[in-house]
């Protein structure tokens, strides 16, 4: 079984070789469909915009939040196409590792030039 490092360098090099073929600028749907194609080339299951369930007490909301890509139950991608990654951005994808109970998400900004400059890492609990 791969752990959640491994299976983060898989989707680093999948991202990045998804980038280098359709450029920055298009829609986060293009690269999301992309990305799973590439990803499961890779042998990966991933998972496609898995609703995140919200506890409260002692309810639990269905509320829409959604999961970009969750590859072999371990680690969350969150896909973007914009300018720049911001603070709420960040927060985001802590949330979402928190309420699914992972330990580690990257947020995958394809709007970058660079997709290198795109990529933030984000953990939760999980050493180093």
């Amino acid at each position: 079984m791969m752990t959640e490092n491994e299976i983060g360098t898989l989707a680093l090099k999948a991202a990045i070789e998804v980038h280098r073929e359709l450029g920055p600028g298009l829609l986060e749907s293009v690269y999301e469909a992309a990305l799973a194609y590439e990803l499961q080339e890779m042998g990966l299951h991933v998972q496609v915009q898995l609703p995140v369930p919200v506890k409260y007490k002692s309810i639990q909301f269905e509320i829409g939040f959604r999961m970009d890509l969750l590859l072999n139950e371990l680690v969350v991608l969150e896909l973007k196409s914009i300018e720049a990654i911001s603070v709420s951005h960040r927060k985001q994808i802590q949330t979402y590792l928190r309420l699914s109970d992972k330990k580690l998400g990257y947020i995958l900004n394809f709007g970058s030039s660079v997709m290198k400059e795109g990529i933030v890492r984000a953990v939760n609990g999980l050493p180093e």
